[in-house]
């Protein structure tokens, strides 16, 4: 399997294909830092969730670049599982290349600041605050990439419109006032939890609703996979 990981992967970057999520990535963090500095946890929470739905493109373009004639041949040869574990964990792989670039990109423009009054979070604990929140948001990204992908969808329109209603619900029904904000992952209740203090319990509740989350869409994903092999 991990040979099929390696294949994907340079084919998704030798074809040139992961420059548009990068350049995309880093448009939207300049936008973000241009309006000036703010504590690092607080400034990577909200990253984590303008950076959301570009990750989840970055996978569905990661999952499209395979033909799919060769995508058959490798459920022929790895069988179905592996196949399926092999573009996820590609897409994964490649989602934790741009959260890296996320976390140094603001320290290169200047956006975020130390601390500056007793009792603020010191920058290492703000950056490990922000790399956990950008590793909440990746699993999602790549289960709603996943579900995005032409091999759900079957053509490039349907893709981008359940892209699209993925990212719109996860940013609607994540708001604070929700009646279900279980539909959505918990991008903006965990960028809100990174702006003062974070119990350990409400880490592990944000922690445990981001694994579940991208676990149900993951199983919509392998259930549509399975039933049109």
């Amino acid at each position: 399997m991990s040979a099929l990981v390696r294949f994907r992967l340079a084919g998704f970057l030798r074809t040139g294909r992961a420059l548009a999520p990068v350049l995309a990535g880093l448009l939207t963090l300049g936008i973000l830092y241009g309006g000036g500095r703010a504590q690092p946890a607080e400034a990577y929470g909200v990253s984590a969730v303008v950076l959301f739905p570009v990750l989840a493109w970055q996978t569905k373009v990661l999952l499209d670049v395979e033909p799919d004639v060769q995508r058959r041949l490798a459920v022929v040869t790895v069988g179905p599982a592996r196949e399926y574990a092999a573009g996820l964990v590609a897409a994964a792989v490649a989602g934790l290349g741009l959260v890296m670039v996320a976390l140094v990109f603001p320290w290169l423009v200047g956006g975020v600041t130390g601390p500056s009054l007793p009792g603020e979070r010191s920058i290492p604990a703000g950056v490990a605050l922000g790399l956990w929140a950008h590793l909440l948001a990746l699993p999602g990204a790549v289960a709603l990439g996943a579900l995005a992908s032409r091999v759900i969808t079957r053509s490039a329109g349907y893709g981008v419109a359940v892209l699209t209603c993925g990212v719109v619900g996860a940013l609607v029904f994540g708001v604070a006032k929700s009646a279900v904000p279980w539909l959505a992952p918990p991008l903006l209740p965990t960028a809100r939890a990174l702006v003062g203090p974070l119990p350990g319990s409400t880490a592990l509740l944000l922690s445990g609703w981001a694994l579940a989350w991208a676990a149900v869409v993951l199983s919509g994903y392998v259930r549509v996979r399975a039933r049109r092999a």
